[in-house]
């Protein structure tokens, strides 16, 4: 099958979490990220992008997962948002600010840009992907046990 035939529901038990990670893909493309105590009961185990995530969870890869094709739907502001929190490699930190500054046509000095920023953190539909565990003072759409192990596996 081709990589861009892939569709479906993938899921991985992840012992670092102690919880379960869970991508769905559409056409080649991950279209959302969860992290469910249980696994959708039609997810399978098959997806490489699995075998990453796992590997970067037991500290065996500084995966940042900037390569991974995504499907997003969200409004054109938070998805430059998105775009740009992209470009925070492992390891590395920034802050609301920072990442205001970072994105084209926001301003870390206009309060509504800023709000455009917490909101994008709070409702990302890719966390991991777009890394907003990266983001020091915003808001994270992970569980917060999977944020703080994340970050802690990070040294962040």
């Amino acid at each position: 099958m081709d990589a861009a035939d892939t569709a479906g529901i993938y899921a991985r038990e992840i012992e670092y979490l102690e919880r379960y990670v869970q991508f769905g893909v559409a056409s080649g493309r991950v279209i959302s990220v969860s992290f469910p105590e249980f696994p959708d009961d039609h997810a399978s185990d098959d997806y490489e992008l699995l075998d990453r995530f796992e590997r970067y969870c037991e500290g065996i890869s500084e995966d940042d997962f900037a390569d991974v094709e995504v499907g997003l739907t969200v409004p054109t502001g938070e998805r430059k948002v998105l775009e740009a929190l992209r470009q925070v490699g492992y390891g590395e930190q920034v802050s609301v600010e920072q990442l205001a500054k970072m994105t084209p046509t926001l301003s870390a000095d206009d309060d509504e840009d800023v709000i455009v920023v917490r909101e994008a953190l709070a409702e990302n539909p890719l966390p991991v992907i777009f890394p907003d565990h990266r983001v020091r003072d915003g808001p994270s759409a992970l569980p917060p046990q999977v944020e703080q192990k994340l970050r802690s596996l990070e040294d962040l």
